[in-house]
């Protein structure tokens, strides 16, 4: 058994994590860093991990993943999201935090359609996951939400050829949104509205798309994405334990611990995320290693926003007698 660790939020800039990790000590996540083999992944690993190659067509892949069929045509993630009016500029929120209800979720859907039906149908895999099936061609720029959540919003995107016509859209989308009884009901709860939609993920999955060899025979996540590409692959994926468990199979598990505190730069709670990683998992993890019980662990970091660099630590029984490599101090985990 071999056991991948992807931890999203672990690296930071490195001015930020050196005041972050100054004083904190992760025994297990040192020796990793110092005893393990370290080397960088490509842009496009995630995909490629799960046996695809090119772009990701996410909107497709999420289709698959909540039980339906979207092969043969080419589809669009359009994510209901709440924009944020700060200091730094207009700021996309963490979509994680939107808590959409079905109820809601039908009821925005019924009123964007009409505004959306010269370009294909919209439903929802998810409350706060929606997609477009394109009925015409579509050549847009646009960038990932995950990747753009806390950063100014780009008023050139969506760009490309039919981008002007996507920005006229989503000015009119917002107009809509606005005076939703469903927006003055959340505002009256103190939840954050529904202002603006998010496009990406374009792309479609031909019917004899076969998946290529994956290394991962089981996967532990709640992504979405991730459930597609698993389901895809013919690979079983469900929510991740709350502390490790020795499978049987290769495993891809995605602990998030640490990505909700890097998006708000709460160093307290990474800290804190950091150590449970480190006692829930790679304790017990590396234990097992020792034992003889897994073959080796690895442990991928990536930044808050998918775009950043991957790096991954490797570590198998025999590096543990690599007494010439001392543990790495944490400072390691930087994004520059």
């Amino acid at each position: 058994m071999r056991l991948t660790i992807h931890a999203p939020g672990l690296l930071l800039p490195k001015a930020v994590l050196a005041d972050t990790v100054f004083d904190l000590s992760a025994p297990s996540i040192s020796l990793l860093l110092g005893r393990g083999r370290r080397f960088d992944l490509r842009r496009d690993w995630f995909a490629a991990a799960f046996g695809q190659s090119g772009a990701l067509p996410a909107a497709a892949i999420r289709k698959v993943g909540a039980g339906e069929t979207a092969a043969g045509t080419p589809w669009l993630c359009l994510d209901p999201v709440h924009l944020e009016v700060k200091r730094e500029g207009i700021l996309l929120g963490d979509r994680a935090e939107l808590d959409l209800n079905e109820t809601e979720t039908t009821a925005l859907i019924a009123a964007m359609q009409p505004l959306w039906a010269d370009w294909g149908t919209l439903s929802a895999s998810r409350p706060a996951q929606w997609e477009l099936q394109l009925s015409r061609s579509l050549l847009l720029d646009t960038r990932p939400a995950d990747d753009a959540i806390g950063l100014p919003v780009d008023p050139a995107l969506p760009g490309g050829p039919d981008g002007a016509a996507w920005r006229r859209l989503l000015v009119e989308a917002q107009m809509i949104l606005h005076a939703h009884p469903v927006n003055r009901e959340r505002e009256a709860r103190g939840q954050p509205i529904i202002n603006s939609l998010w496009p990406w993920g374009f792309g479609s999955l031909s019917d004899s798309s076969e998946p290529k060899a994956t290394d991962f025979e089981l996967a532990w996540s709640d992504d979405a994405v991730l459930a597609g590409l698993c389901a895809h692959a013919g690979i079983p994926c469900s929510s991740p334990p709350i502390s490790f468990q020795l499978p049987s199979r290769n495993v891809f598990c995605q602990v998030n611990h640490l990505l909700k505190p890097a998006r708000s730069k709460d160093a307290i709670g990474w800290r804190q995320a950091l150590l449970t990683i480190e006692q829930d998992w790679l304790v017990p993890a590396l234990t097992a290693l020792k034992r003889g019980e897994c073959k080796s662990v690895r442990l991928i970091g990536t930044g808050v926003h998918g775009a950043e660099r991957a790096v991954v630590y490797s570590l198998v029984r025999q590096n543990f007698w690599r007494f010439w490599c001392r543990p790495a101090p944490l400072v390691e985990l930087a994004t520059v």
